[in-house]
C-alpha cells in the first residue's frame, strides 16, 4: 500500500524521477544551476523502551526523544527536491546533509543555517567571534542569507499543518516514514509541484 502512495504521491522530485535514469541525470544537471536550501526539523516521539534506543533518539537540543527530518527545496520553495525522514534525534544536521549529498551532482551548491557549518559546497551564516562584537556588514550579510532560507521554513510549516507531523508522533515507529513521506507528497501536490 505504501509503495502505491509513493508512486502516486512521490515525496520529492528526486524520488519521482529516480527510476528513470535519463530524467534523473537531466534533473540533477539542471539543479546544479540553483543553490538549493536545506534545513532540518525535529518531531517529538514516544520514549523508546530500550535504553540504547533512548540514547539514540534523545535530542539534546530539544531535550526530548525525537525523529529528525531533513528537507531540501528549490530557492523559492516551490519544490521539495529531496527529503530524509525518521533519522535519530542525536544525528547532527551536517551529517544528514553529507548522507543526502550522495544523491546530487558533485557541483551542486546548498545553503543552510549554522548547523551546517563545515560542510562542503554549502553557504552558511558567519558566527559571532568569541568575546567580540559582530561587524554590522556581517550581520547584514547574515540577514540576507536568512531571507533566502525562509522558503524552506515555509515548506516545513506546510508539512506541520498536518497534526500528525506537527505534534508528538504516537503511532508505531515503523509507520513514521510512510506517514511523513505521504504528507510530503500531499504538500508537493498543494504547492503545485506535482500534477496528477
Amino acid at each position: 500500500m505504501d509503495r502505491y502512495f509513493n508512486r502516486i504521491l512521490p515525496p520529492s522530485l528526486l524520488e519521482q524521477v529516480k527510476k528513470k535514469e535519463n530524467e534523473y541525470l537531466w534533473v540533477t544537471e539542471i539543479l546544479t544551476e540553483l543553490e538549493l536550501i536545506v534545513d532540518t526539523t525535529e518531531q517529538a516521539r514516544q520514549r523508546p523502551k530500550d535504553y540504547e534506543k533512548q540514547k539514540d533518539y534523545y535530542s539534546g537540543k530539544k531535550k526530548n526523544h525525537t525523529f529528525k527530518n531533513q528537507i531540501i527545496t528549490t530557492p523559492k520553495g516551490n519544490e521539495i527536491v529531496d527529503v530524509i525522514v525518521g533519522e535519530m534525534g542525536k544525528a547532527s544536521d551536517i551529517n544528514l546533509l553529507r548522507k543526502q549529498q550522495e544523491n546530487f551532482d558533485q557541483r551542486q551548491k546548498f545553503q543552510g543555517d549554522k548547523g551546517y557549518q563545515g560542510g562542503e559546497r554549502i553557504t552558511t551564516p558567519k558566527k559571532k567571534p568569541r568575546k567580540k562584537e559582530m561587524p554590522e556588514e556581517i550581520k547584514e550579510e547574515n540577514r540576507k542569507k536568512a531571507e533566502k532560507r525562509i522558503f524552506v521554513e515555509h515548506v516545513m510549516r506546510l508539512i506541520k499543518i498536518f497534526r500528525i507531523a506537527g505534534e508528538r508522533f504516537r503511532l508505531k515507529e515503523e509507520n513514521y516514514e510512510k506517514v511523513i513521506l505521504t504528507i510530503c507528497g500531499l504538500v508537493r501536490l498543494r504547492i503545485g509541484a506535482l500534477v496528477l
